[in-house]
């Protein structure tokens, strides 16, 4: 197994779903903008891999690496970096993405392409770096957390670049797909906190199970609405 790469690890889905990989025994490349948070959420995961295989060297299956989504010189090198790691991966989850609150017109238009950069942006240059080798080899899965499933106005740079990364989902399964590489998107419609029906290490199954689907039974999107939505351990 090559391994995972988690873009957009921090504490909450990004940091659960590196768990979730971690404890199947996949090393886990972590990429996020912050090289302090990405210290803490590199622990755990390494804690994860560690459970998972005796004797494994602390750390050993995590590879933190700092970059700005926004910056694709940066990303690419992070992604170079993970698969002259790891190789090239089993599994790219694409977790990035700009949470805040704006309306119609409140946003000028340098501020609404930045959050188009993160939203959408990182994931098309991730895909477009990894996924042709993945389908050189055959296999693999490039994963996306979706979220408002109908768009909302207080959120409206979020809800545009969500309904965008769901098209980028589409057109990467036309393209790459036919190859054997598992494109999907995870619709998370709710807060993601700790222990509600919302419980990142819930969401990160439907993530394992997505990767774990074989061919004839790939689903290319999950809804997470809660408690109805709970994927199978």
């Amino acid at each position: 197994m090559a391994g995972a790469v988690v873009i957009g690890a921090g504490p909450g889905i990004g940091a659960a779903v590196a768990r979730r990989f971690a404890r199947e025994g996949l090393p886990v490349a972590l990429v996020a903008r912050s090289r302090r948070s990405l210290g803490p959420v590199a622990e755990t995961v390494a804690e994860a891999a560690a459970a998972a295989g005796p004797g494994v060297p602390p750390g050993s299956a995590v590879l933190p690496l700092a970059a700005d989504v926004t910056d694709e010189a940066a990303l690419r090198a992070a992604l170079d970096a993970a698969t002259g790691r790891f190789g090239v991966p089993d599994a790219v989850v694409y977790n990035a993405a700009l949470v805040r609150a704006d309306a119609l017109g409140e946003l000028a238009r340098p501020a609404l392409l930045d959050a188009w950069a993160v939203n959408v942006g990182g994931a098309l240059t991730a895909a477009v770096h990894l996924a042709p080798a993945m389908a050189r080899r055959g296999g693999g899965s490039f994963l996306i957390t979706g979220g408002m499933p109908e768009p909302k106005a207080p959120y409206v740079s979020l809800s545009l670049g969500k309904a965008g990364v769901r098209t980028l989902a589409r057109l990467l399964d036309l393209e790459y797909g036919p190859a054997g590489v598992h494109v999907a998107t995870v619709t998370v419609d709710g807060v993601v906190a700790p222990g509600t029906d919302f419980d990142p290490d819930v969401i990160a199954e439907h993530y394992w199970r997505l990767h774990a689907q074989p061919r004839p039974r790939w689903e290319h999107d999950v809804l997470h609405r809660g408690a109805d939505a709970r994927a199978p351990g």
